[in-house]
């Protein structure tokens, strides 16, 4: 019998039942393990200086970059952050011009956060449209807890987008 808790490579941790990306759900099951994993990886050694990504960027190994308020490039993959949602800066958007301003500052403010402090990252799993799904940590602390704090996000997916009214 597996043990219920397995820890992989420092600060991989895996639990009995869940679920994770495909690629090690795959090999683990060939295994005979089920498992899901919260992936914490300290991102202050190498952290890389983040940028707004740019239209038309090519999605290369490498691309680092803020996509909006919510979604990042690390390193070529692409990164949804759970449990919240910001404005739209240039689809499905709701509220007007007012919406894309409050999306740039989001954005903004996300990217002030991740270049001016250390952080990690938690991988959880991956949506619908293929990007993993992710917390980040500055100090502890959830950076969606940061925006929703600062009137720049809500909780998603029961948060009201209070940038339609």
């Amino acid at each position: 019998m597996f043990p219920r808790r397995l820890t992989i490579k420092g600060k991989l941790e895996c639990f009995a039942g869940g679920r994770l990306s495909r690629s090690l759900s795959v090999a683990l099951r060939a295994a005979g393990i089920a498992v899901a994993c919260a992936f914490s990886i300290p991102a202050a050694a190498g952290q890389p200086h983040m940028e707004l990504c740019y239209p038309g960027q090519p999605n290369t190994s490498d691309k680092t970059c803020v996509v909006d308020g919510d979604t990042l490039w690390l390193n070529g993959e692409k990164i949804r952050l759970e449990a919240f949602d910001t404005p739209e800066p240039q689809t499905n958007i709701c509220g007007g011009s007012s919406e894309v301003a409050l999306a740039h500052k989001a954005s903004s403010r996300l990217l002030e956060l991740l270049n001016n402090n250390d952080w990690t990252i938690e991988r959880g799993g991956v949506d619908k449209f293929d990007r993993t799904l992710a917390t980040i940590r500055v100090d502890g602390r959830d950076l969606g807890d940061i925006l929703i704090d600062e009137r720049l996000a809500r909780r998603w997916p029961d948060g009201e987008e209070f940038w339609c009214r």
